[in-house]
């Protein structure tokens, strides 16, 4: 599944750009535009700002590809932990697991 892909079909449905899309979404541009350029995924807090932007689930983002998304069970367990979290939470963990992947 490539997330980018489905991120930018989901825009160009819209007929958005990436600046529309920051600014619906509330992330800057510049973060928009350099998972594009240096082929990054985006981050669990991140997709979930674009999905809200967009009006749906990040299940229906994933759903969009031509593959199923089939999620392991460590996988589901980390998405399950994730959804209890606090937005402080949300953001403090995404910030730790930015720091262990440089």
């Amino acid at each position: 599944m490539d997330i980018l892909a489905a991120i930018m079909r989901e825009r160009e449905t819209r007929g958005w750009s990436e600046y529309q899309l920051s600014e619906r979404s509330g992330l800057p541009q510049s973060t928009i535009s350099s998972w594009y350029k240096k082929h990054m995924t985006p981050s669990v807090a991140s997709l979930e700002k674009v999905c809200d932007a967009f009006g749906i689930t990040m299940s229906q983002l994933f759903a969009q590809g031509s593959e199923p998304l089939v999620l392991t069970a460590g996988q589901r367990s980390m998405l399950e932990k994730w959804n209890r979290l606090s937005n402080r939470q949300k953001a403090a963990l995404d910030a730790l697991m930015d720091s262990m992947l440089k």
